[in-house]
């Protein structure tokens, strides 16, 4: 099966690191147009921008995705530039701690409206804004990536559980409200993946129970979930849309 994404314009938010710089790589290299998106970090979206291949006119853009008027700009320059959005994947987010024994109302508060506002709201914004696009071109794909945690539970990051469970809802009424326009939506919701975000705690003394978790004793890498964010993107298995495809190593299993 050859993954081709010639001529191809594809947004991926967060994708300066982890799972976003895999998609990056991976779409680069089976030659789409990548447009990547990082919040602040502007030395690694460089180094990850050198590390694009092939023939597409790749490009990079500075971005709060929880500042819906950044958002609308955003969108705005990649369609002034390419002219249109092919795919849309919603990578970005925060995994952020906060027991609720152990913080105050105002912190709770906070991280909880930090974690929504980015997890969700933003993504809700960015879908909002590609899909009109989309709409009058009659085609698209839009690939979410959410968590195993929408499901099982983040009992430390309820704001991220939470926020995953929404991304989950939300995704699957855009797949039905947007499939008469040819427009598909998927979602992808992974495990534990070694990335930045969850490094210490893969390296602290919880990382190893963690790991347990699945029978293959690990987590699972950027460049696996890279590959089933583009096997969902491929043309030819539109049927496929409002799906949620567990990645997950078999850590938590729902029927």
């Amino acid at each position: 099966m050859n993954i081709d994404f010639s001529n191809k314009n594809v947004i991926i938010t967060g994708g300066s690191r982890g799972i976003g710089k895999a998609i990056a790589k991976l779409f680069s290299e089976a030659s789409a147009n990548v447009i990547f998106t990082y919040h602040s970090n502007h030395n690694a979206a460089q180094e990850t921008m050198l590390e694009l291949s092939g023939t597409g006119k790749h490009r990079h853009y500075e971005l709060n995705i929880a500042n819906p008027t950044s958002v609308s700009q955003f969108v705005d320059q990649v369609i002034k530039a390419y002219g249109a959005v092919d795919i849309l994947i919603n990578n970005a987010g925060v995994f952020i701690e906060h027991k609720l024994a152990e913080i105050d109302f105002a912190e709770w508060q906070n991280i909880w409206n930090r974690t929504i506002n980015t997890n969700l709201t933003g993504v809700s914004n960015l879908c909002y804004l590609v899909a009109r696009q989309m709409i009058n071109s009659r085609k698209g794909k839009i690939i979410n990536i959410s968590s195993r945690g929408a499901f099982r539970g983040e009992p430390n990051c309820p704001a991220y559980g939470a926020s995953k469970a929404g991304l989950n809802a939300l995704s699957q009424s855009l797949a039905q409200y947007l499939a008469p326009y040819n427009i598909r939506v998927g979602v992808i919701a992974p495990g534990f993946v070694e990335t930045e975000m969850v490094a210490d705690l893969l390296d602290s003394p919880a990382g190893e129970q963690i790991k347990d978790q699945s029978p293959l004793k690990r987590a699972a890498s950027p460049e696996e979930i890279a590959r089933v964010v583009a096997l969902s993107a491929m043309e030819g298995i539109d049927y496929m849309t409002g799906s949620i495809i567990d990645v997950n190593g078999a850590s938590y299993l729902r029927s």
